[in-house]
C-alpha cells in the first residue's frame, strides 16, 4: 500500500512523528512535519494512518468589479504554472483564475481575471502548430472584448512564441508573455511579481506583443521587452531576459505598479486587429562554425526546405566554400544572414566573403536576432510568394529591425 500523500503517525529512533508522506526516490520514508521540514527515515514503524486523503483548501471566491478592465490569462505550462502541493508532494499546474488570484491577490486591484489552460507542456516541446493555436485563442479573446491578454509560458523558448504572435497578430491591445525562472512554491520565486507586473502592462496604453520579466535579481521592477527584440540570456537568473539591439519599452516598478516608459512603442488602438496565422515549417536555423560543410544546406534543400537563416560569424560570414552551394539554391530559396554576436548588425559589404555571399543571393538580416529571423521567414513564406517574401524580410514590420544601431543598446 502506498503511503504517498497521506498523513501518518510513525515511530522512529524511539520517538513518535506525524506528517505527510512525500514522494521519495530512495527506500527512505520522507515525512513533511507540521513545522514544514522534510525528514527522511530508513528504519521506522507506521503506527497509524491519520488521513486517507489530504485536506483540500477552498478556492478563493473572485468577485469581479465593473470599474476594472477584463484580462484573459492563457497558460501554456512551464515553471510559472507549476508548484508543489506540500501536503501531497504532487506538482500541480491547473492555473485557474482562482489559483492565480490566490497566489497574487494584488491582481484584484488591477483587473478582473479570467483564465484558461491551453497547454501544460514544457516550452521546449512547443511547435509551430502550438504557436498557431495560441494565436487563434488570443485572437478570440480580443474579439470577445478583453482589454489585455497575458500568456504564461516556459522561459526557454518564450522569445520564439512571442515573435510568432507578433508576426501573426496585428493587435490593438497588449499581449503580454511572462514566465518564471523559479516555481511559485520556492521562497525565491519570481512568479507572483512577474504576473502582477504583466497585469499592469496588460491594462496599459500599449498595443503590441511584449515579454515582461524581472529587470534585476531583486524585487524592484520588471522590464517590458518588445516581443521581437528579446532573448533569454542566462540559464537561471531571475533577470535572464534582455532586450537586444534596442531599449526596453518600459519598467513596471514593484510594488507600486507604476510604469516608466522608455522606448517608442505601438499604443493601444493604434492598429486594427488582424490574424494571419499561416507558417511554413520547412525553414531552418543553421549556426555556422569553422569547418562546417555546406552539405548541411544540401541536406535540407533536398528535403524541400526553402527558408534558411544562417547564424554567421561577426558581421555575417560563413566560409567561402559555402558560396557555390548558396548560389545554386538561392534562386528558389529565402536565405537570410544573421550574426552569432547578437548585439550589432549584419553588414556583408565590409569583407570580400560578405560581398561574395550577397552576390550569391544571401539577404542581410540587419540587426534581427537569429530566432526572430527564423520565425519571420516561416511567417513570410507561409503568407507570401517567394519574391514578395524576399522584399519583406528586409523591411521592419513589427519592430524587429531598428534603423540604426546605437552604441548604448549593448
Amino acid at each position: 500500500m502506498t503511503l504517498e500523500g497521506k498523513r501518518v503517525r510513525i515511530k522512529a529512533k524511539g520517538r513518535i512523528f506525524e506528517g505527510i508522506v512525500m514522494p521519495s526516490f530512495t527506500d527512505c520514508l520522507v515525512l513533511k512535519l507540521d513545522n514544514g521540514y522534510n525528514v527522511g527515515f530508513k528504519d521506522y514503524e507506521v503506527l497509524e494512518i491519520l488521513e486517507e486523503k489530504p485536506i483540500s483548501f477552498p478556492k478563493p471566491k473572485i468577485e469581479k468589479k465593473e470599474e476594472l478592465p477584463n484580462v484573459m490569462i492563457i497558460s501554456t505550462g512551464g515553471t510559472i504554472a507549476s508548484k508543489v502541493d506540500y501536503r501531497t508532494g504532487a506538482v500541480t499546474s491547473q492555473f485557474t483564475a482562482e489559483e492565480i488570484v490566490g497566489d497574487v491577490p494584488e491582481l484584484l486591484d488591477v483587473c478582473n481575471v479570467d483564465a484558461m489552460l491551453l497547454y501544460n507542456i514544457l516550452s521546449e516541446n512547443m511547435k509551430p502548430k502550438h504557436w498557431i493555436e495560441l494565436a487563434r485563442e488570443v485572437y478570440k479573446a480580443i474579439k470577445k472584448g478583453y482589454e489585455g491578454v497575458i500568456v504564461t509560458h516556459g522561459t526557454d523558448t518564450m522569445h520564439y512564441s512571442a515573435s510568432a504572435l507578433a508576426f501573426m497578430l496585428s493587435t490593438p491591445i497588449p499581449i503580454v508573455f511572462t514566465g518564471a525562472q523559479r516555481s511559485s512554491d520556492r521562497p525565491s520565486s519570481d512568479a507572483s511579481m512577474n504576473v502582477f507586473c504583466s497585469a499592469v502592462t496588460a491594462v496599459s496604453d500599449l498595443g503590441e506583443v511584449v515579454v515582461v520579466m524581472h529587470g534585476t535579481t531583486s524585487d524592484d521592477y520588471c522590464l517590458i521587452h518588445r516581443g521581437v527584440k528579446v532573448r533569454k540570456c542566462h540559464t537561471s537568473r531571475r533577470d535572464a531576459f534582455r532586450t537586444i539591439n534596442y531599449t526596453p519599452l518600459g519598467k513596471v516598478h514593484y510594488p507600486s505598479g507604476e510604469i516608466e516608459w522608455i522606448g517608442e512603442r505601438f499604443k493601444r488602438g493604434e492598429r486594427e486587429l488582424e490574424l494571419r496565422d499561416k507558417l511554413e515549417e520547412k525553414c531552418v536555423l543553421i549556426k555556422f562554425f569553422p569547418g562546417l560543410s555546406p552539405d548541411i544546406l544540401e541536406y535540407y534543400y533536398e528535403r524541400g526546405y526553402r527558408g534558411f537563416v544562417l547564424e554567421g560569424t561577426g558581421l555575417g560570414h560563413v566560409s567561402t566554400d559555402w558560396v557555390d552551394t548558396i548560389k545554386r539554391i538561392a534562386e528558389d530559396s529565402l536565405i537570410v544572414m544573421t550574426s552569432q554576436c547578437l548585439w550589432g548588425r549584419v553588414c556583408c559589404r565590409v569583407y570580400d566573403t560578405g560581398r561574395y555571399l550577397l552576390r550569391a543571393g544571401v539577404i542581410e538580416g540587419e540587426d534581427m536576432l537569429p530566432e526572430v529571423a527564423l520565425v519571420k521567414v516561416m511567417w513570410l513564406l507561409g503568407n507570401y510568394d517567394l519574391e514578395e517574401a524576399k522584399k519583406l524580410v528586409k523591411e521592419n514590420l513589427v519592430g524587429e529591425i531598428t534603423p540604426s544601431t546605437r552604441y548604448d543598446y549593448s
